[in-house]
């Protein structure tokens, strides 16, 4: 590559980390924010940064207020752990899954087992948006409405398919020959898996278990139908439905508390992110 193309694509990688970093520094920006400023300062910076609207999070219904904010009847710190509960459930139950189907479809490949992992693909095509009313039904029908663990297994649902597709494709291409030599020593199928495939696949698992977050993290939807006792309720479902009128600048620092422990978990796995993308991409293609 010539020194001008090594430029331009310099140039081309920087605005794409400036345009995926800017909604996180523009939040972060409001947050910080009095609302007199917020009225008649800038958008893009702060002159007087304030940490008077996290505080004002943390301290709940007993607060002084300020403008006229209706103020959530449940302390933060419950959404919080809430959202905590409900995507850790999500990861575990969905991880537990999809490994245990992707081996038997990438490894024991039963009758019509690619037109299975097409089909697991293919449900992607289907908006989200047109499920909730029959899942809710489902969900009642059951006795699970307004449950955390309802939430968490719809979470569940969505994000199981495409696990199980990538997983699926990177145990497909692994060589036999890593099993067979585990059982000429004497072990069987299930010790052969979780000894030596389930260790190698850590960088794909670590894939899935992402992609779960992203889709655990980004509802609103679901969250606000499917979780009704405030109680019960998720960060976004919370701040979602709570009346901030000229407080807004409250639930934008609830959304940025929030925000901080998956961008962190984001950032410490994003190596092995890429790298069980790359793998299984690869593997399956």
């Amino acid at each position: 590559m010539s020194h001008g193309g090594r430029w331009r694509h310099g140039l081309l990688l920087a605005l794409v980390a400036l345009y995926s970093v800017f909604p996180i520094y523009f939040i972060t920006v409001q947050s910080l924010k009095t609302p007199h400023e917020d009225v008649f300062g800038s958008p893009l910076w702060v002159a007087h940064p304030s940490f008077e609207n996290y505080a004002e999070l943390f301290e709940g219904p007993e607060a002084p207020v300020r403008g006229f904010v209706v103020r959530p009847r449940v302390p933060y710190e419950r959404w919080l752990l809430n959202s905590a509960a409900v995507l850790a459930g999500s990861v575990v139950l969905t991880l537990t899954c999809a490994v245990a189907a992707a081996y038997a479809l990438g490894r024991l490949q039963p009758p019509g087992w690619r037109w299975w992992r097409r089909l697991l693909f293919a449900t992607y095509v289907i908006p989200h948006t047109v499920l909730f009313i029959p899942l809710y039904q489902v969900l009642v029908a059951l006795g699970l409405d307004d449950s955390r663990s309802a939430l968490t297994l719809v979470y569940s649902t969505m994000a199981l398919p495409f696990c199980v597709w990538l997983l699926s494709a990177y145990f497909q291409h692994l060589p036999r020959e890593i099993e067979e030599s585990a059982f000429v020593e004497g072990a069987s199928r299930t010790a052969a898996f979780a000894r030596i495939l389930l260790p190698m696949s850590r960088n794909v698992l670590v894939a899935a278990g992402l992609f779960t977050v992203g889709t655990v993290g980004q509802d609103f939807m679901l969250a606000s139908v499917f979780l009704l006792d405030p109680a019960k309720q998720t960060v976004a479902a919370g701040l979602g439905v709570m009346d901030v009128s000229l407080e807004e600048l409250v639930a934008v620092a609830g959304v940025n508390v929030a925000a901080v422990p998956v961008m962190l978990l984001c950032g410490v796995l994003a190596r092995g992110y890429v790298r069980g993308l790359t793998a299984a991409m690869v593997e399956g293609s």
